[in-house]
């Protein structure tokens, strides 16, 4: 088993012991969820962990929430713990926590969009053309928008900015593609921004039909 493996187990035993502390909240977080998404994303918040250990959470049976369980989990967080530190290598980066999406700003966003034009070399349109010219990639992106026939989002973990969720329609359906910035890739993050983006989409384009044509691109 690697450090990476062992980190990851060590945050899904953390969340659980965690939660199974705070079982009376993650119980309300649940039942006040819409479905099964939200109430990982509800979960994910309440415990500030990764979507992968949120899931692990919402799928715990009630049998573990006896006492015996519970030092079981409690110990085995232990023995993660004691196995990471044993690791004479670089900790990993820490998984993803909760992701949020929000509206692209064609000035305060430049530079997310940038950075997805240098590492994908591709314009923004989906039309796997050159990228051209930034700011009229911009410009027209912002028109598209106006005129209800794209959405751009920006991926955000607090204040950092790790990529770009994009939506344009085409022939009645809405090719949803997802950038994660190099830096940020292999953490969860991609999956985060598809799962989130669904909802986000749907509200851009009621009762259009989603369609990822590129669902690993940039994660």
């Amino acid at each position: 088993m690697t450090a990476h493996d062992t980190t990851a187990e060590r945050v899904i035993a953390d969340a659980l012991v965690h939660a199974l502390a705070r079982r009376h909240e993650v119980l309300d977080a649940v039942v006040a969820s819409e479905d099964y998404d939200a109430a990982i994303e509800a979960i994910a918040d309440l415990l500030d962990t990764s979507v992968a250990a949120a899931e692990a959470v919402l799928r715990l049976s009630f049998d573990r929430l006896t006492k015996v369980s519970r030092r079981r989990i409690a110990a085995e967080l232990e023995n993660l713990t004691s196995q990471e530190l044993s690791f004479t290598s670089a900790a990993p980066d820490r998984p993803a926590r909760r992701m949020m999406l929000r509206p692209f700003a064609a000035d305060s966003d430049r530079d997310i969009f940038a950075a997805r034009t240098d590492d994908m070399r591709s314009a923004g349109d989906g039309t796997a053309a050159p990228a051209g010219d930034l700011s009229d990639e911009i410009r027209d992106a912002v028109a598209r928008v106006a005129a209800e026939e794209a959405a751009w989002l920006v991926a955000e973990v607090g204040s950092t900015k790790v990529g770009m969720v994009f939506g344009e329609l085409c022939d009645g359906e809405v090719e949803v593609r997802i950038w994660i910035h190099p830096h940020h890739r292999k953490q969860g993050y991609g999956t985060a921004a598809l799962r989130t983006s669904r909802s986000e989409m749907a509200a851009y384009f009621p009762a259009v039909p989603l369609v990822v044509r590129t669902p690993a691109a940039g994660i």
